[in-house]
């Protein structure tokens, strides 16, 4: 073969370590070989228990927000429909 005894070397030793002989230009190869990130995030918040779960539950924030347009309702203090807000009531 027409490879000097340095290039055989380095494809040995790039198949052997993983490395990559490339031509000098970033490949990303470096990130790809780190640990993924997202288990390890994922692992920092809880999984919620929602309806899919356990058809029985409920969710108290839900049931918070539920009353509480639902108090504002009684008093006339609602988000107004779309084009029906300070704006539109002043012409």
């Amino acid at each position: 073969s027409t490879l000097t005894r340095a290039q055989k070397v380095a494809q040995a030793a790039s198949r052997i370590f993983g490395t990559h002989i490339g031509n000098g230009l970033q490949s990303g190869r470096k990130e790809l070989r780190k640990n993924l990130a997202g288990p390890k995030i994922m692992s920092w918040y809880h999984r919620p228990i929602g309806k899919d779960l356990d058809p029985l539950f409920v969710d108290p924030d839900v049931e918070r927000k539920k009353l509480k347009i639902e108090r504002l309702a009684r008093r006339g203090k609602v988000t107004p429909k779309k084009g029906e807000g300070k704006r539109a009531k002043k012409k």
